[in-house]
């Protein structure tokens, strides 16, 4: 008892950026129920008196001697007590330069506000043309550690990426409804160029996530940019898939009753349409699909942006879930950077396991960006799966070509 309530106090201690939001839980409740709170400090006492109704769910997870604090993918990073109480992450605990580009969007102001909350976050830039010192001022209430600075328009840009770590661009005009994402291609390939550009001036070394769509086609730009700059690293450039995994495990888990937090669906190729293929036949834990299944949940998934836009009725797209999933996929990237050796997400990065130049699969993430690139995604598919990688990548090389030929066009008439 006394072991556990010691190690919830150096976890509070550590994590105090999620004590607004700390309910107890541990993989035995009455173990939990047991703590005493005059053991406690008074904060986490308190926390934990006044949400003791959540003692199955929370941030911290408190089991012997050890505690867990969840990221914001709600996957467990240790926490580890001390002789002397005081709490260490286990990895590096590096705190970094984050640079969010088109901030005060649908999708900027709730993936800033994420992003705030991330213990990993000292310094917390925010960008747009317009309309972003409010997000700033509103945000820089928010009790938690990461320092917020906005910066408006193309003449404080520069100022906004100087030695930052990571970028993420969620920047440019959203989908409306009867809108695919490449009638977006027009203007936000542009704004993507130009902030690209910036960067590559900027903070060469930062890693970029770039959400603007059409995606299949921005991350080329992105890469033909960096290339002509001279500072082009593959390894550092991600298209942000990673909304594409959060609905096919919330599907997936929907549809069979599973725990959320134990499913797993890899997805494949690209950002748009036919070219989003998720892998049911790898879903984690092994469960079994009929033909009917596959086809729904495929569909499903591939046009659930749609879905979105539709629902909304003309009034936005996905922004709260795309703001979940690119938070989700920056907290990996940090803690990648920050040292964590066990960190794998999918995204869209050039690579070599199919004949094109660019697709997205598993990548394990590592202190410069892509440590590796899981291969094995496209073993062993089923009939069906195969026929639909063929049939997306015809799709995902015209978009890919469209992305290179634009870039390759504006250099050439700089």
């Amino acid at each position: 008892m006394a072991s556990t309530a010691t190690a919830f106090n150096a976890a509070t201690a550590a994590n105090g950026v999620r004590l607004n939001s700390i309910a107890a839980s541990c993989a035995s409740s009455a173990s939990c129920r047991s703590v005493s709170f005059s053991s406690l400090r008074p904060a986490a006492a308190s926390r934990l008196s006044s949400l003791n109704s959540s003692l199955r769910g929370g941030f911290i997870v408190v089991q012997g001697d050890v505690a867990w604090r969840q990221d914001v993918r709600g996957m467990p990073v240790q926490v580890r007590a001390d002789a002397s109480g005081a709490a260490a992450p286990k990895s590096g605990s590096s705190t970094f330069k984050v640079a969010v580009l088109g901030a005060a969007g649908g999708i900027g102001q709730p993936l800033s506000l994420l992003i705030k909350m991330s213990p990993l976050v000292s310094d917390l830039r925010l960008y747009d043309i317009a309309n972003v010192k409010g997000v700033a001022a509103d945000l820089s209430h928010c009790n938690t550690p990461a320092q917020v600075s906005a910066y408006t328009g193309p003449a404080e840009l520069a100022a906004a990426l100087k030695d930052v770590n990571l970028v993420i661009i969620p920047a440019g005009v959203p989908r409306k409804p009867g809108m695919t994402r490449d009638d977006l291609f027009n203007i936000n390939a542009g704004i993507v160029r130009s902030l690209v550009e910036a960067v590559a001036e900027n903070c060469p070394n930062a890693l970029i996530n770039i959400i603007s769509n059409p995606v299949n086609s921005t991350v080329p730009i992105a890469a033909e940019v960096l290339k002509a700059k001279g500072v082009y690293d593959p390894k550092k450039v991600f298209g942000v898939t990673t909304l594409d995994v959060v609905r096919a495990n919330t599907f997936v888990a929907q549809k069979k009753n599973l725990r959320l937090i134990d499913v797993n669906v890899p997805v494949i190729g690209g950002h748009a349409g036919i070219t989003i293929l998720p892998l049911l036949s790898k879903t984690k834990p092994t469960v079994e699909f009929t033909p009917a299944e596959v086809e729904e949940l495929t569909v499903r998934i591939q046009n659930a942006g749609t879905e979105v836009v539709d629902a909304k009725a003309g009034a936005g797209s996905a922004t709260l879930s795309m703001a979940y999933a690119a938070a989700r996929f920056a907290e990996s990237c940090m803690r990648a950077m920050d040292g964590d050796s066990d960190v794998y997400e999918c995204a869209y990065v050039q690579s070599e396991v199919t004949d094109l130049p660019f697709f997205a699969t598993t990548l394990k993430l590592g202190k410069k960006g892509v440590e590796e690139i899981i291969s094995e995604d496209l073993n062993g598919l089923t009939e069906y799966e195969k026929k639909a990688v063929e049939a997306l990548k015809t799709e995902l090389k015209g978009s890919i070509e469209k992305g290179v030929q634009f870039a390759n066009k504006q250099a050439a008439t700089v």
